[in-house]
């Protein structure tokens, strides 16, 4: 698959400035009826990260998702500087829709020091080349319903691999049940430019794409089946360097599910082992 898809998610991160700390951006035309919120995550870090000094980045961000974004029309993204200190400089952005506010995030930035440092092991699981595309798998399966298929077939700008399989999905998105972890290896189809800032945006962009998901595994269902699923909040912290357009693992749990919410966890290591980010996110699983 050509990285066409990849070149048109840099376009949606290249936000249009309108006025001082006020930036718009817009959504892809698919047919969706609500804005995919990890575009949402990845167009505020761009606004926040827009009004920084280019010698601090974010090393951390928390976000709440307050109403559906509506695809059909621009999103504004005002940009409240809340503080530069000097070490840090804080963010918080309000994203705006028909007068309302749908999203909000706070974001932290820091100048590039040195200090200890530890980090969990990686788990040990087959290499990416050792494993199939994905979508190339699921689209295999003979008895995938059409409106999944449809959802499936569609162009990505990013390749997953995942190490224990994101499927079968039944014709009512139904799945065997199974522990609430998933491994999964993921990187973009196509380079990217050197910009630390842009891998960040990306890798924020993705980490919304299956964590919810890793809360629906030990109930046998899916985002397919009869289950209203919606993203409540998401935080995400950066460690260590990295490149979203290389190999990275991301390793899914999901500790607790109650309240018909989904707590998740996410961990996103290097090829090597090197622990780049951690992702927690509450999210919506209401049965129907």
């Amino acid at each position: 698959m050509s990285d066409a898809s990849l070149t048109r998610l840099l376009g949606l991160l290249d936000l249009e400035s309108i006025e001082e700390n006020v930036f718009r951006g817009t959504s892809p035309a698919e047919p969706v009826q609500r804005v995919f919120g990890g575009q949402v995550l990845a167009q505020a870090l761009v606004a926040a990260t827009r009004t920084v000094a280019q010698d601090r980045s974010c090393h951390s961000f928390h976000a709440y998702f307050l109403r559906p974004g509506d695809p059909k029309i621009p999103i504004l993204y005002q940009v409240d500087r809340s503080r530069d200190g000097g070490s840090f400089t804080a963010r918080r952005v309000v994203a705006i829709q028909h007068g309302a506010q749908i999203f909000t995030l706070a974001a932290s930035f820091q100048r590039s020091e040195a200090g200890f440092e530890h980090q969990s092991q990686m788990p040990v699981v087959p290499a990416p080349e050792d494993l199939e595309d994905d979508q190339q798998q699921l689209l295999r399966d003979p008895a995938l319903a059409p409106h999944i298929r449809a959802w499936v077939a569609r162009e990505r700008p990013f390749e997953t691999r995942s190490v224990l399989g994101r499927g079968p999905f039944g014709e009512n998105g139904d799945r065997p049940a199974r522990a609430a972890v998933d491994h999964m290896w993921l990187k973009t189809r196509g380079s990217l430019p050197d910009d630390p800032a842009a891998h960040r945006a990306l890798l924020a962009f993705v980490s919304d794409m299956s964590l919810l998901d890793t809360s629906l595994l030990p109930h046998g269902k899916s985002i397919f089946a009869n289950v209203q699923v919606a993203s409540l909040d998401h935080a995400m912290w950066f460690h260590r360097p990295f490149r979203a357009d290389e190999w990275l693992l991301y390793v899914q749990d999901s500790p607790s599910a109650s309240g018909a919410r989904g707590f998740n966890r996410g961990a996103i290591y290097k090829r090597d082992g090197t622990l780049v980010a951690s992702v927690a996110q509450e999210g919506l699983i209401r049965p129907r």
